[in-house]
């Protein structure tokens, strides 16, 4: 039974399947015949669109090409019109050109005109010329005639006495020039032997220089050395630049050699040196500022150098710049003697041989202590040091009697006084005393202030400094007066000086130096 139901279940499935499938089948083509009706539908609508989309682009694009062509015959006329315009210029220019041209070849044919007749003229005056030169011609051959009769020699014979003479004028002007030549050379060889004798002299007296110019600094160690001399020597550089004084730096084992015949500049270059090295900041900026204040303590100990002898010989009432000029001359020399010092002697001299004779010992002593005051300047100043100080005691106060002693002691003035005639003697005696003078070194010093003043005479030199025992003299120039083409010429100039105006052993080096700073500070 069950087996039955199974059976017509299963045919009822398969009826069911079948029934489906027609059904599905039908439907399938009555919606496929649908979407195709409308899908031509669709591009019939479509291709409708299409046809009037075209008729309008079509319209468009005909009136885009019209609307062109329009704009471009405009364009075109607008052009033609401008070119016709600048044509209608150009022409009017090449008028005005070729009437000016017209112009321009009347006036030339005036020109040729005019220049035609002129050289008519001066062939005319050419033919008179030629007329003129062969009538002087015939005149000169006249007078030459009447000069051989006259004379009873002929033209070549003439000429052969004229030559003589002046044969013979030129063998007597050749034997002059010869005995001249001769003389010179003499001259010249005297003059090369004594320059060859002096310079011998100068080597073999080196070490008496060396101790009258030299100063030795000590180090703490060898390692300052280098930090003396700076990066690329900038530290040395500017040390000498502001001193005036020659550093040497050798093998010497922890020392520094201060090389100047000025001691007032060795003074200060020595004192700044001995701070710059207890210090330790040792550069450009701090250099200047060390030197200007060494300066001021040198300065400082001039002034009581003077008032130190004052004291000492107990003359009061001395004009404090007096005072300081007293102690300048402790840093000068005369012939090796230290003036400082010779003033003193004078003065102490004169009070003695005063209160021998019953005079006023304070005037002397006074008279004795300002006879060379004028030695303190008279490398700054023109004229002997005995006027140049009387000038000076003249103008601060000093009595006629003392002004007149100053001025005697030498015989600018005849001494009128017994005063004048004692510090005359008292001179003498202070300088005439065993080893008190030694002339080479007040030649030699008086030789390097010589070659300081031909530097300093030149436009735009601010300091000279005479060195290495007068074989060198550095020149420092103001850049803004000064460029480099003209350092150049400026050392030429100084050097040409030298040789015109000085006589020295060997060869003296000038070194000019230019340097421009900038100079900021940052805040």
């Amino acid at each position: 039974m069950s087996m039955l139901r199974l059976e017509y279940a299963l045919l009822f499935i398969i009826v069911a399947a079948c029934v489906g499938f027609f059904i599905g089948n039908f439907l399938r083509k009555k919606l496929s015949e649908s979407l195709v009706s409308k899908a031509e539908d669709n591009a019939e609508r479509i291709v409708e669109d299409a046809k009037r989309q075209a008729e309008t682009v079509l319209k468009e694009a005909s009136l885009q090409a019209k609307d062109a062509v329009f704009q471009a015959k405009a364009e075109f006329e607008r052009e033609s019109k401008d070119k016709r315009r600048d044509l209608q210029a150009l022409e009017r220019r090449i008028q005005q050109k070729e009437e000016n041209l017209d112009k321009k070849v009347l006036i030339f044919d005036q020109r040729d005109a005019e220049l035609f007749k002129k050289e008519q003229g001066l062939n005319s005056k050419e033919q008179a010329l030629v007329q003129k030169e062969d009538s002087l011609n015939q005149l000169l051959e006249e007078r030459r005639r009447e000069l051989e009769r006259i004379s009873g020699l002929t033209c070549d014979e003439a000429k052969r006495v004229l030559m003589e003479a002046m044969e013979s004028e030129a063998k007597q002007d050749a034997a002059k020039r010869i005995k001249a030549i001769e003389e010179e050379a003499r001259e010249t060889a005297d003059k090369k032997s004594k320059e060859i004798l002096s310079l011998a002299i100068q080597r073999y007296a080196g070490e008496y220089v060396a101790e009258k110019t030299v100063s030795v600094v000590a180090l703490p160690s060898d390692e300052m050395k280098g930090r003396i001399i700076g990066r690329e020597g900038r530290n040395i550089r500017a040390l000498e630049a502001a001193t005036g004084i020659d550093l040497i730096i050798d093998d010497t084992p922890e020392a520094v050699i201060l090389s100047g015949f000025n001691p007032i500049r060795r003074e200060v270059a020595k004192l700044s040196l001995e701070k710059l090295i207890a210090d330790g900041r040792i550069h450009p900026g701090r250099i200047e500022e060390v030197v200007a204040k060494s300066t001021e303590e040198v300065d400082q100990a001039i002034k009581e150098a003077g008032e130190q002898a004052a004291f000492d010989l107990g003359v009061y009432g001395i004009h404090p710049e007096v005072l300081k000029l007293l102690g300048r001359l402790r840093y000068r020399t005369s012939y090796s003697q230290n003036v400082y010092q010779h003033s003193l002697e004078v003065a102490f001299l004169c009070g003695i041989m005063a209160e021998e004779l019953g005079i006023n010992v304070k005037q002397a002593k006074r008279a004795g202590l300002l006879h060379d005051l004028g030695k303190a300047v008279d490398h700054e100043v023109e004229g002997s040091h005995a006027v140049i100080g009387a000038d000076l005691a003249r103008k601060y106060g000093e009595s006629p009697k003392i002004v007149h002693a100053i001025m005697a002691h030498h015989e600018d003035e005849k001494p009128a006084t017994v005063l004048a005639v004692l510090v005359q003697a008292a001179d003498a005696l202070s300088g005439a005393r065993p080893g008190a003078r030694r002339e080479m070194m007040e030649t030699y010093v008086k030789r390097l202030e010589d070659l300081e003043k031909i530097a300093t005479s030149f436009r735009g030199v601010t300091n000279s400094f005479a060195i290495q025992a007068g074989r060198e003299i550095r020149v420092t120039v103001a850049s803004e007066e000064v460029n480099d083409e003209r350092a150049v010429v400026l050392a030429k100039d100084i050097a040409k000086k030298i040789e015109a105006e000085m006589t020295y052993p060997g060869q003296i080096k000038v070194h000019v130096i230019r340097e421009t700073r900038a100079v900021e500070y940052a805040r």
